[in-house]
């Protein structure tokens, strides 16, 4: 399958790096220590969580963050570093340590949920990337598992590929399979091992003389089976055309049109009338989780789900900050009205109950780095029994090492459905009411403390 220009990412940033890049060269700020924190200082209006997603696009992208002859000649074509920068991006390898919360968890605003350290100018050129991929992508994230709630176990399928970037198509895919999506329309995606689904569109049918005559011609190529769609001309008579191609084998009807509900309620009364009492309606037409909740007591089997996940349902970004808190091991931050941080590298452990109930996520400053485990709340001398039976997790796990990816996951089916298990679970243990579509704050309370340094 296709994969996602272009080979190098290192263009894939913005132009302040760069300059930042040179004026630290010429000071010595790029090679002092740093830690950089990613976190959203607040969830989209409403939401009670969001999802951190991206990981694995992330880190593939990031063993490609090479500069290249032909990135190096654009950058010198257009005068926008000097030549000892030039130089210094020829032999640029990340050679840094990245912490991170694993793909598919939910996250609180506040906490961090990646830790990017190494030397201010290693660390500070990754920004860009590491925004583009988590904003994007969690914030699909998000909505899709919003709508996997809503549909309370009907299946949702991903069909949104026409509403947004043809690559950005493809990582919406993958999101929303890994956030429990059964499939996508994208056929790209199946690189990553999602599985595809598609029968035919309106001007199928009107291609054909007749309804009749299209149904028919579908049916002798899928067979049965297949999802016939029944609303182009009248629906009702659209149904009995499809009976009388598949006969009461039929697979599924789709409706894509007018009040969905009703119109489902009809549907099924009409196909159970005719005998196709084993058909499945599925309903698409501009989709949300807010639309799939009011079709909850409809007869509708499977929902298919376009514009509003590729966009995020309203949020097409997951409000992701890079900002920098540690530089030469002490801490560091902003005290900007509205954009303040919080200084020091964090450990971010979520607490639960006996019963695996997720109760708060404990933000923990002065310990140990992140990846280590002296010290950190969970897994000290005092929490050993809390951590065997799951009340206690640490949540930033260790992704790269000196550069070279340790953790996470990869670009491949496995990875993506050991995400998916993940966020399935970790969902599950969220407080009751975390799915509600209902205006409230975030489902888990953010607790910060002083962690001692280790011994």
């Amino acid at each position: 399958m296709p994969t996602a220009p272009p080979a190098s990412t290192a263009l894939l940033t913005d132009h302040y790096e760069l300059t930042m890049l040179q004026a630290a060269l010429r000071s010595g700020a790029a090679s002092r220590p740093v830690v950089f924190e990613v976190f959203a200082r607040s969830l989209p209006r409403g939401r009670r969580f969001g999802v951190v997603a991206g990981t694995g696009r992330l880190l593939d992208a990031l063993t490609r963050f090479r500069f290249a002859p032909d990135d190096l000649a654009v950058l010198r074509e257009y005068a926008v570093v000097d030549e000892p920068t030039l130089a210094w991006l020829a032999d640029f390898r990340f050679g840094g340590q990245i912490d991170g919360f694993t793909e598919g968890e939910p996250f609180m605003p506040g906490p961090p949920v990646l830790s990017v350290a190494g030397t201010f100018a290693e660390c500070m050129l990754l920004e860009t990337l590491v925004l583009s991929v988590l904003n994007h992508d969690s914030a699909i994230a998000a909505a899709a598992a919003r709508m996997v709630g809503a549909a309370a176990g009907r299946p949702c399928i991903e069909m949104g590929s026409r509403r947004t970037h043809e690559w950005a198509a493809v990582a919406a895919a993958r999101v929303a399979y890994l956030t429990g999506f059964t499939a996508t329309s994208n056929l790209a995606a199946r690189r990553w091992g999602v599985p595809t689904t598609g029968t035919s569109a309106h001007a199928f049918t009107l291609a054909h003389p007749d309804e009749d005559t299209a149904f028919v011609a579908q049916v002798a190529a899928l067979g049965p089976g297949t999802t016939l769609l029944v609303d182009t001309y009248d629906v009702a008579q659209g149904v009995a055309a499809a009976v009388r191609a598949a006969g009461p084998a039929l697979g599924a009807v789709r409706i894509d049109s007018g009040d969905l509900a009703p119109t489902a309620v009809r549907v099924r009364a009409e196909l159970d009338a005719l005998g196709a009492t084993a058909t499945r309606i599925v309903a698409t037409s501009d989709l949300d989780e807010y639309l799939i909740a009011r079709l909850a007591q409809a007869p509708v089997d499977v929902y298919g789900v376009g514009t509003a996940l590729v966009t995020g349902s309203g949020a097409p970004t997951a409000g992701f900050v890079y900002k920098l808190v540690e530089v030469d091991g002490r801490p560091v931050a902003k005290t900007s009205v509205g954009k303040a941080t919080h200084g020091g590298r964090k450990q971010v452990t979520r607490r639960h109950d006996p019963s695996g109930r997720a109760v708060a996520d404990l933000v923990t400053t002065g310990g140990p780095k992140p990846g280590t485990t002296a010290g950190v709340a969970g897994t000290g001398p005092d929490h050993r029994a809390a951590a065997a039976d799951g009340r206690d997790r640490p949540l930033l796990v260790p992704l790269v090492r000196d550069g070279v990816v340790v953790g996470g996951p990869t670009l491949d089916a496995a990875s993506l459905n050991a995400a998916r298990d993940h966020h399935r679970q970790a969902m599950a243990a969220l407080p009751r009411g975390a799915l509600d579509l209902g205006y409230g704050s975030a489902c888990l309370p953010v607790v910060t403390a002083r962690q001692p340094a280790a011994a």
